[in-house]
């Protein structure tokens, strides 16, 4: 072929390729086992080799932002890897600390968060709890003893007696004036005597004004001295009270430091819990008559509906509420969270009612994700983190500042006022294993600044690996695993040549298989049921087969509606004999999960005119960007060949005949180029050779994907048509 300089441009051989040469043919005697029973499941990862390296190396970097993003198509095993290698990693590391909180004797409001040994957060609540139960059990029976008794019979003794006296001078004052005087619930009263006897009013009405004037003045004496007596009794009942209370606080004292002394010196060398038993002693002994009454003796009736019960109110004041526990934590924790709301995640603050009344108090914390995670790994899904209100932002908070508060997510959009605790917050360490797919991980790290520094390390699980006699065989073993999971029946070595000739199918390229380890378990499950249906002890080859097959025919049902329409007529296709300016094209639908090849006759007519190409379907609407890209290169092509020196007055459609949905793709754009050139010479066009390739600006084939449907649909339509043996697709190198 000349070239525009003059040179020749060497043209490719065109080779005939059987149906060998097209796919891949696993010889089972490559394989050196007779069955899976012996062969080794897999431990770890197959022909993930990149982003099992960036997990490793993100799991053992402990510097901040090191969390990571692991990405991929779904079904590559990621998930199913980033569980596995966490957990083996956990096993070997330290269990966390417990934490809980408890009461905040100067702000109820504010509860405090306690940090514990491992395991013994448990332990600590129990001895609260028995703590409590000991106060209400041994304060009454302090405060019924004879000495408690004795010494408060005494109290009240000198009291009396104190107050006796002072009475006494009041009334003796008062005689001394002829003045009765007389206490009554309402008030003290003077009054005035005659002869030892009370005057009434009449009498005294009739006295002499001289007389009537000294006896309202002894009476005004009388009610100061009255008076001073009130004043001098009130004050002997704030001493004697005093002294009951600080009697009471002795013997309280005395009980709560008897029964807490084992526990100060248990946890001496813990500054939280030391400072908090020493802040529940100063309450106990401050509140010791909430302690006097037995706590089997409890108010009944109608209005004890409304009001908690003596033991609820001390739980609510001194209990403990375990919000981690780790006793049962073998090594670091790791949580994986399904459903990543914001409560979930960052702990919430529940509500009780009682009446219809609205209350909260420490007892009612519950931990999140991050909170049983501390210490460990939080795996969580990308796309349920990011639809979830608020916990994107939630969780960048927690990883950076490394501090976790548990707030109401109402309260912070200013859609409840509602009364409640805010909790101390608790430091965490959490390493977070996000996992989602690589569009979300690149449109995190466009446009959220944070998402780079937080999350540094990327890992990207790939659909395929390299076709190798070592992936071969742990292809091998991972089946052999998923059947001891799964509880299946042993596979043959012809099943497992099956399996792997199917897993480079699906990849597309028979270097290659495919890395989608979820459509493989589906193969091995449905064929191990294939087996169960035909009674056989063991999968062989044909059971696989039937497993391919019934899947491709529970998803195939609008190919094969499309393929009654070629029988019928109502697609128009030839696959024998020559046409100008008509070229059979190929295209790939997809259908859900399910993918299948359609071809189509493609046309071009050409006439004088300086249009150009006019690609109808991008006339129409129906024209995606990567076909508009490949008709423009096609164009740029015609151009640079045969116009170089005149130019070209040409004008041309092209179509894809009786194709109603969006086209897109560039893999027909050499198609098009041979319709063209077709209409151009008049020369004709084999319509038994379906051509698909896309072309560069220089005219050279490129490679394009989807070829096994592609050659599977022009397939089937020559089945229909009739097959001549002469049938064929022309295909990229």
């Amino acid at each position: 072929m000349e070239k525009p300089d003059g040179t020749h441009q060497k043209l490719l051989p065109v080779t005939e390729l059987n149906v060998k040469q097209l796919r891949f043919y696993c010889d089972k005697d490559c394989l050196d086992f007779e069955t899976t029973s012996t062969v080794a499941p897999l431990e770890g990862m197959v022909g993930q080799d990149r982003a099992v390296k960036a997990v490793e190396f993100g799991l053992h970097t402990k510097s901040p932002g090191y969390n990571i993003f692991i990405s991929g198509t779904s079904g590559t095993g990621k998930f199913t890897y980033a569980e596995q290698a966490v957990r083996k990693l956990a096993k070997g590391q330290q269990a966390p600390q417990d934490w809980c909180y408890v009461n905040n004797f100067e702000d109820a409001s504010h509860p405090v968060a306690i940090r514990l040994p491992t395991g013994t957060g448990a332990i600590f609540r129990q001895e609260m709890e028995e703590l409590l139960e000991n106060l209400q059990n041994d304060v009454p029976k302090a405060f019924s003893s004879e000495d408690y008794e004795r010494e408060k019979v005494t109290i009240m003794k000198e009291f009396q007696g104190k107050r006796g006296e002072v009475l006494q001078f009041l009334n003796e004052q008062a005689a001394e004036l002829s003045v009765l005087p007389q206490w009554s619930p309402t008030g003290f009263m003077a009054l005035p005597l005659l002869d030892g006897n009370p005057i009434s009013p009449d009498e005294f009405e009739k006295l002499e004004q001289e007389q009537k004037d000294k006896i309202e003045a002894n009476m005004q004496k009388v009610h100061d001295l009255a008076m001073d007596v009130v004043r001098k009794i009130q004050h002997l009942e704030r001493e004697t009270r005093d002294k009951v209370r600080e009697l009471d606080g002795k013997v309280g004292l005395f009980v709560v430091g008897h029964l807490m002394e084992e526990l100060q010196e248990k946890y001496q060398d813990n500054q939280d819990v030391r400072k908090y038993l020493e802040a529940v002693r100063e309450s106990v002994v401050k509140s010791i008559n909430d302690f006097k009454q037995p706590a089997s003796s409890e108010e009944e009736g109608p209005l004890a509906l409304f009001k908690k019960t003596a033991q609820e109110a001390m739980k609510e004041r001194y209990g403990v509420n375990l919000l981690v526990d780790n006793r049962n934590c073998e090594g670091a924790p790791v949580i994986i969270e399904i459903n990543p709301n914001y409560y979930n995640l960052n702990g919430r603050v529940e509500y009780a009612s009682r009446m219809g009344v609205v209350s909260t108090d420490f007892t009612m914390i519950k931990a999140g994700a991050f909170h049983l995670a501390n210490g460990g790994y939080l795996i969580l899904n990308a796309l349920d983190v990011l639809t979830n209100p608020g916990v994107w932002e939630a969780m960048k908070r927690v990883l950076k500042t490394k501090k976790l508060y548990i707030e109401s997510l109402g309260e912070q959009y200013g859609l409840i006022a509602m009364a409640s605790v805010k909790p101390e917050f608790i430091p965490v360490d959490v390493k977070v294993i996000l996992l989602g797919s690589t569009h979300i991980y690149h449109l995190l790290y466009q446009y959220d600044s944070d998402f780079r520094k937080l999350f540094k390390i990327h890992a990207d699980f790939d659909v395929q690996m390299d076709n190798t006699p070592e992936n071969r065989n742990k292809m091998a073993a991972f089946a052999s695993a998923i059947i001891k999971k799964e509880t299946l029946r042993e596979f043959s070595r012809a099943a497992v040549a099956r399996i792997l000739e199917h897993a480079t199918r699906l990849s597309g390229t028979q270097a290659k298989l495919t890395a989608r380890f979820n459509e493989m378990v589906e193969i091995l499950c449905e064929a191990d049921s294939w087996a169960s249906i035909d009674e056989a002890s063991m999968v062989d080859a044909k059971h696989v087969q039937q497993a391919i097959e019934g899947k491709r025919y529970r998803a195939n049902k609008y190919e094969e509606i499309i393929q009654e329409m070629f029988r019928e007529g109502k697609y128009l296709i030839d696959t024998d004999g020559v046409a100008v300016g008509q070229v059979n094209g190929l295209a790939v639908m997809g259908i859900g999960e399910y993918a299948f090849g359609k071809p189509s006759r493609i046309t071009a007519n050409t006439y004088l005119g300086r249009v150009g190409i006019i690609n109808v379907e991008r006339e129409a609407k129906l024209s995606g960007a990567i076909h508009n890209k490949g008709v423009m290169i096609l164009s740029a092509y015609l151009g640079s060949k045969y116009a170089q020196k005149t130019p070209l007055s040409l004008s041309a459609s092209l179509t894809f005949e009786q194709m109603y949905e969006e086209v897109d793709g560039d893999s027909a754009s050499s198609t098009e180029l041979y319709a063209i050139l077709s209409s151009l010479t008049l020369l004709p066009l084999r319509q038994d050779i379906a051509v698909t390739g896309s072309i560069n600006q220089k005219g050279e084939i490129q490679p394009i994907g989807g070829v096994t449907e592609k050659i599977e649909g022009f397939f089937e339509v020559c089945k229909i048509k009739g097959l001549t043996g002469r049938q064929g697709v022309m295909i990229p190198q």
